[in-house]
């Protein structure tokens, strides 16, 4: 079997990235706490623009006020608000929580869709809410949600040439195998906060050096000798 590199084809090195990743994260599972359905739904509603932390020091709380969805359904906006205040951009938020337990008492008896077509037309949940209730909730690979963490290591190890998040997804459902769908986006989280952040590449303690060509690009620039004043 040919040695994979970081000149190999995407999928080869999507697999290889994958088994590295599980190897060295084998807890990586979804951040967010939630106990049904529809709490991993008001979860990732919540998470947007906020960290994961911070909306599970919030839900419990929230959902001890707010149980059900009916709770959510018959909540005012200015209740609701309040509840979720510390996770930014609340108003905006709280309509959606609302919407989405109306959306979801009236048209679907109460329970969370189980379709991404269905899901997405739930307030507040687009595309990559939907691939996280789906895939979490769930278990149903219907897409990788690309999160921040997910579309920049993507695009640092070549596999995706955006951070757009629609587009970058369909780049990696065509290299990625289905299985490893949910998964991926767990460990590209896990490593994004772990070694390849946002704001440094620590290549130097990264398992997939070698895979990738962003990291072999950074360390050829930081070989490069200082060039002397007035040159």
């Amino acid at each position: 079997m040919p040695r994979v590199t970081r000149t190999s084809a995407p999928a080869a090195r999507a697999r290889t990235i994958f088994r590295r990743l599980r190897a060295e994260y084998p807890d990586a599972t979804c951040s967010l706490t939630f106990g049904s359905p529809w709490e991993l739904l008001v979860a990732t509603i919540l998470s947007a623009q906020c960290t994961d932390d911070r909306v599970n020091a919030v839900t419990p709380e929230l959902f001890r006020r707010f149980p059900t969805p009916e709770a959510f359904a018959g909540a005012s906006q200015r209740e609701v608000e309040e509840a979720i205040h510390s996770t930014g951009f609340f108003r905006n938020k709280a309509k959606s929580l609302i919407g989405a337990a109306r959306c979801v008492l009236h048209e679907h008896g109460g329970e969370v869709p189980r379709t991404m077509d269905e899901l997405r037309r739930v307030p507040g949940a687009g595309r990559k809410t939907a691939n996280v209730v789906l895939g979490n909730a769930y278990g149903i690979a219907e897409g990788i949600a690309v999160d921040t963490h997910a579309s920049r290591l993507s695009l640092r190890l070549g596999l995706t040439d955006t951070v757009e998040p629609v587009k970058a997804e369909r780049e990696l459902v065509a290299i990625v195998p289905q299985r490893m769908w949910t998964d991926w986006t767990h460990l590209l989280i896990a490593h994004g906060r772990a070694v390849c952040t946002s704001r440094t590449a620590h290549c130097e303690a990264c398992v997939l050096f070698d895979l990738c060509p962003t990291g072999l690009q950074e360390r050829r620039r930081s070989a490069r000798p200082a060039r002397a004043p007035g040159h």
